[in-house]
């Protein structure tokens, strides 16, 4: 196999549900990072680009008809580059990455772009086809996460727990209390506070301008974190399960929007168009398990990544864990024989303060730490996330 470098990477802010990115199309959305990499890389034959890939979750509305093509033309790429639109739910913008490695490491791409979408503030409700002529039996279903249009079979083999369901069922699996991941809740918020202070994640973001009757909004910074979170505030907050449950808003991710792209490249392709290599790719791992616990998923796909690769977890100087609940997130921590508050582990806060654009989210992991090693010097990097419908995704990186 080949060497397969990622040499640039950005992204756009993460919007709150309804706010400010919610007034742009989720094609539109993924138009912009693919854009400013083509203006922050002038020297590459943008012809040459093999492939664009994106993920995306939802696809079931402006999303639709392969939103990666869509976006690719959209961004002014030329209508010669192909583009597909991959979905493993949640881990869908670091597969694309994954997806896009493999291809040039085996030979049969030198360029090409990947990352992630998701405008979660415009998934529309959707309806299906009636089961009989003049059915007055027609339902409405949300498509902004979740189950919809269940199978009778899948229901009854596996159960369909909700999202936050899954969370308390890891929580009551592995014994994850209410303070811890309040505690943890917290960690992720002030962390990233410090980041953005510090114009941390300033750097690895694009500005979205959005025209309207008025004039023009500039989105510049990350929606989601709220910085005057308390232990006290989020204990007051009333879980989403029942009185008997942990999970609550304050310790779960948020429903967000945004994108994210990135240049992955050959060795060769590195030199003939003037890129620059930031880091290598070194591989990627995914693993099942059994959706109602689904948030423990990042477990056996980490052991199956470092195992393969020869590493350990100690060997990671920075790792990026997608925080789509508290209980899970420690779960996971735990298993892996990591401290709750882990200094290498989403140093800048994660997608408890941050936000969790599905389609998007994964790419961003990958992106942060490969900007975390490059602000603090440090060599090797994994991110991993769990997936919906019980799986986990891992991706390592090194910095070059």
């Amino acid at each position: 196999m080949r060497d397969v470098y990622i040499c640039d990477a950005i992204r756009t802010p993460i919007g709150r549900f309804g706010g400010g990115l919610s007034a742009v199309r989720a094609d539109d959305l993924a138009a912009v990072p693919i854009k400013a990499l083509m203006a922050r890389n002038p020297s590459v034959d943008w012809n040459a680009v093999d492939e664009v890939f994106l993920g995306c979750a939802n696809q079931a509305g402006e999303d639709n008809r392969n939103v990666a093509r869509m976006a690719l033309l959209l961004a002014g790429l030329p209508e010669t580059i192909p583009g597909v639109t991959l979905n493993r739910l949640c881990a869908s913008g670091m597969d694309a990455i994954g997806t896009a490695f493999r291809a040039i490491a085996s030979g049969e791409m030198e360029l090409a772009i990947a990352g992630g979408v998701e405008s979660m503030s415009r998934a529309p409700f959707v309806m299906g086809k009636a089961d009989a002529a003049f059915s007055r039996n027609m339902k409405l279903e949300d498509t902004t996460i979740g189950w919809r249009f269940i199978n009778p079979l899948m229901k009854a083999q596996y159960g369909v727990d909700a999202m936050p369901q899954t969370a308390d069922n890891v929580a009551d699996d592995y014994q994850v209390s209410r303070a811890d991941q309040d505690a943890f809740a917290l960690r992720s918020q002030q962390r990233t506070a410090a980041a953005q202070a510090a114009g941390f994640f300033a750097e690895e973001i694009v500005e979205v301008r959005i025209a309207h009757k008025k004039g023009e909004s500039v989105i510049t910074q990350d929606e989601h974190p709220r910085a005057d979170t308390t232990l006290e505030t989020l204990a007051k907050l009333k879980p989403v399960n029942g009185p008997d449950k942990t999970v609550t808003a304050g310790n779960a991710s948020g429903v967000n929007d945004g994108a994210a792209a990135l240049i992955l490249a050959s060795g060769d392709a590195v030199k003939k168009h003037g890129l620059t290599a930031r880091a290598r790719v070194l591989g990627m791992s995914s693993a099942g398990v059994a959706p109602r616990v689904m948030g423990i998923g990042p477990v056996p796909a980490v052991r199956k990544l470092t195992e393969r690769l020869g590493l350990a977890v100690r060997d990671f100087d920075v790792i990026e864990l997608n925080e789509a609940f508290a209980s899970q997130g420690l779960a996971v921590l735990r298993e892996l024989g990591l401290a709750d508050d882990a200094a290498q582990v989403n140093p800048n806060g994660g997608a408890i303060a941050l936000g969790h654009p599905l389609g998007m989210s994964g790419a961003r992991l990958v992106l942060t730490a490969l900007h975390q090693l490059e602000k603090t010097g440090g060599k090797k990097g994994l991110a991993t996330m769990c997936v919906g419908v019980g799986q986990g995704l891992a991706l390592a990186i090194e910095r070059v």
